[in-house]
């Protein structure tokens, strides 16, 4: 059975960093691409950034660029999201995905977390 297991989420201050991690389990890591997604309070869930299998392509939505950064470690079957210089607007439900492609959208991704909270005060 295949898990995605997110961690690492949490309150901080405007400016602030955290670092989320996702261990998978039950998986061939390195033959799937991984991707965060996140999901606000009323909103639709939207991509956040994406990284292929051997973690030489990485890709990240418009408004995390310079601030985001996705990588992954294949011998730790853990993929990360690396955030500073966080804003309120990041607040939301992070989840990481794995997909057979290195997609963009949501039904590229074949299995999900659970999710992890992120909370930016101003």
């Amino acid at each position: 059975q295949v898990q995605l297991v997110e961690s690492g989420g949490g309150l901080v201050q405007a400016g602030g960093s955290l670092r989320l991690s996702c261990a998978a389990a039950g998986l061939t890591f390195d033959r799937y691409a991984m991707g965060w997604f996140r999901q606000a309070p009323g909103k639709e869930r939207e991509f956040v950034a994406r990284i292929s299998r051997s973690g030489t392509f990485t890709d990240c939505a418009d408004s995390v660029k310079g601030r985001f950064t996705i990588s992954r470690d294949n011998a730790k079957n853990t993929v990360y999201l690396q955030m500073v210089s966080l804003k309120p607007e990041d607040t939301a439900v992070y989840y990481c995905a794995a997909g057979e492609s290195y997609g963009l959208l949501l039904g590229e991704y074949n299995y999900w977390g659970q999710g992890t909270q992120v909370t930016v005060s101003s």
